[in-house]
C-alpha cells in the first residue's frame, strides 16, 4: 500500500491489474496464467504503476495453492527487487513485445517470445531465471 500509494479500501479484493503498468506486454500474463492454470509456479518480471504515475519493477514468483483434492484454490506471490543486469535484458524485450502487440495483437508478441525461447532452447521460466 505504501509503495503504490493506495489504501486497503482500494486494493483489498481488487485484481492485480489495478497496478499493472501499461508498458507490460499482455503475452507475459498469458504465460503467467498458462503456467498457473496447469498447476506450475512461474517467475516473471513485472512493471507496476503507482497512484502518482511512477512505477517500480519486481521479480515475481507466483505459485498456485491447492486444496486437499489438489484443486487450485488461489495463488501466492512473493516479490523481490530485480537485478539491474536482468532489467537491461527485460526492458528492451518487453518494449519489443509491446510494440508487436500494438501492431499485430497478442499473437504477434507471442510469436516473438516463442521464437526467442526456441532459439535459446529453453522454456519461459528457464529463460527468466537465467539472468
Amino acid at each position: 500500500m505504501n509503495i503504490v500509494g493506495m489504501g486497503k479500501e482500494i486494493l483489498v479484493g481488487a485484481p492485480h491489474s489495478i497496478i499493472r503498468h501499461p508498458d507490460m506486454p499482455k503475452v507475459i500474463f498469458k504465460y503467467l496464467w498458462s503456467y498457473l492454470q496447469s498447476g506450475k509456479e512461474i517467475h516473471a518480471y513485472v512493471k507496476n504503476i503507482c497512484a502518482d504515475g511512477s512505477y517500480y519493477w519486481v521479480m515475481a514468483n507466483v505459485t498456485p495453492s491447492f486444496d486437499k483434492n489438489n484443486t487450485i484454490i488461489g495463488y501466492h506471490s512473493a516479490r523481490r527487487s530485480p537485478s539491474q543486469s536482468a532489467l537491461q535484458i527485460i526492458k528492451p524485450l518487453y518494449q519489443k513485445l509491446l510494440n508487436a502487440e500494438k501492431g499485430g495483437g497478442l499473437s504477434a508478441s507471442e510469436k516473438i517470445m516463442n521464437d526467442l525461447l526456441k532459439e535459446k532452447g529453453v522454456a519461459y521460466d528457464e529463460f527468466i531465471l537465467s539472468f
